[in-house]
């Protein structure tokens, strides 16, 4: 019996886009992205876990007598006055942003495990194949939606005005572009390594049934 059918082949190819695109748009910082022409423009870029300002002044001192320049990890411990203004770093649906890309990520990392064993290891005359198939497939599946969720959330939330500054000139950079293309990438990944399951299970159905028949004439004739 073959080892896998062109929609298991897809699959892996789909899942290896999922998997850099998923991981580069949960560590890269260009999630909101300044215009790069604006010289005063306040912001320059943020992802889900640094932020790189040009001179943001301090939201919480009416005086401005603080400015905070450089790209900083947003759970900076380090420089005064950053721990501070965390509440305006991350409001409630960057949080929500931060744990369902998270989420997303955790679910490729799993999947990348069970890919190995499928592509390396694994044949349709072990037990578990199917099984094995099927599960990348939900996984996969939790993956792209909660992927989904979280640029959902942040294309809602994230360039709203009264939050970063400089609203009218920032955009959604690359790396929001790479986690959208992660997600639905998840998603079809999830939908071909289904598929590859069902035709898994109807080949075995056949051979199962070609093996009764072939058993059943061996005994009539004997």
């Amino acid at each position: 019996m073959r080892k896998r059918s062109l929609a298991g082949n897809c699959g892996i190819i789909v899942f290896l886009i999922a998997l850099v695109t998923v991981a580069l748009a949960f560590g890269t910082p260009s999630w909101l992205v300044s215009d790069y022409r604006i010289r005063g423009a306040k912001l320059d870029r943020l992802g889900l876990w640094s932020h790189c300002f040009r001179s943001l002044a301090d939201p919480l001192d009416q005086y401005q007598r603080r400015f905070f320049v450089g790209c900083r990890w947003v759970y900076d411990p380090f420089t005064t006055g950053y721990d501070k203004i965390r509440g305006y770093l991350l409001p409630g649906f960057m949080i929500a942003t931060q744990l369902f890309f998270t989420l997303c990520l955790i679910g490729v990392m799993v999947s990348t495990v069970l890919v190995i064993i499928f592509f390396l290891c694994c044949g349709p005359n072990q037990n578990r194949f199917v099984m094995i198939i099927k599960t990348i497939g939900y996984i996969m599946l939790a993956a792209g939606l909660s992927g989904g969720l979280a640029v959902i959330i942040f294309a809602c939330f994230g360039n709203t005005d009264g939050w970063m500054p400089d609203h009218a000139n920032n955009y959604f950079g690359w790396s929001f572009a790479l986690g959208v293309v992660g997600s639905v990438a998840c998603l079809v990944t999830s939908a071909l390594f289904l598929t590859e399951a069902n035709i898994q299970m109807k080949k075995r159905k056949r051979l199962k049934e070609s093996q009764a028949r072939f058993e059943l004439e061996t005994e009539t004739k004997a």
